[in-house]
């Protein structure tokens, strides 16, 4: 059960408006949201914050964007996160393939040399502690300019984010996130501490 209990989406009418951009990127407000919204000032600037991250400028798609929000989630231990980020890589198009074999990226041919130095970065840069090196950073200057670098450090820095917010507040996944969980993760993941049941 959640250390606190998320308000309705018609609590706070501007909250309720810039939280309609969840419903493109995941179909659904998130309960994270919607318990920030006990201050409504954190959930607007929540919102403002990751619709800036999530804007796309160029190579940093949205589908990779959340690719490297699931790795930095997994990395962390976030379940809640994992499924939100898997579920909205595979909204932008992620393909079966590459939803499946994201933990064999160093070896697998559907993930581009700079893709893969993202996703060691993201792996690197939420670690604790953080442990990225002169290798990583070479290897992202070589694919990514600065402005790419930026983007994908934002988007790593967002998660760290919720993944702190949803694991401490036992944030309760909603319908749609579990179905993307057990479908897309299968036993990779579990709900654990984001069940809707109280902990046995």
């Amino acid at each position: 059960m959640p250390l606190v209990k998320p308000l309705s989406q018609e609590h706070d009418q501007e909250v309720a408006e810039l939280a309609k951009f969840f419903n493109e990127t995941l179909g659904f407000c998130p309960n994270s949201v919607l318990t920030m919204q006990i201050r409504p000032a954190i959930a607007r600037a929540f919102i403002n914050l990751n619709k800036a991250v999530m804007e796309n400028h160029g190579r940093v798609t949205s589908e990779l964007k959340r690719l490297i929000g699931y790795i930095t989630s997994a990395n962390t231990g976030c379940r809640y996160c994992e499924a939100h980020t898997i579920l909205a890589a595979q909204r932008y198009g992620g393909s079966d393939e590459r939803l499946a074999t994201i933990w064999q990226f160093r070896e697998s041919d559907v993930f581009t040399a700079a893709e893969k130095a993202a996703f060691e970065f993201a792996l690197a840069a939420s670690s604790v502690p953080n442990a990225v090196d002169a290798s990583i950073e070479s290897a992202m200057q070589a694919h990514w300019d600065d402005g790419e670098i930026v983007e994908i450090l934002g988007v790593i820095a967002l998660f760290g984010y919720l993944n702190r917010w949803n694991d401490s507040m036992a944030t309760t996944l909603e319908p749609g996130a579990i179905d993307a969980g057990e479908t897309l993760l299968n036993e990779r993941w579990e709900t654990g501490k984001h069940s809707s049941q109280p902990a046995k």
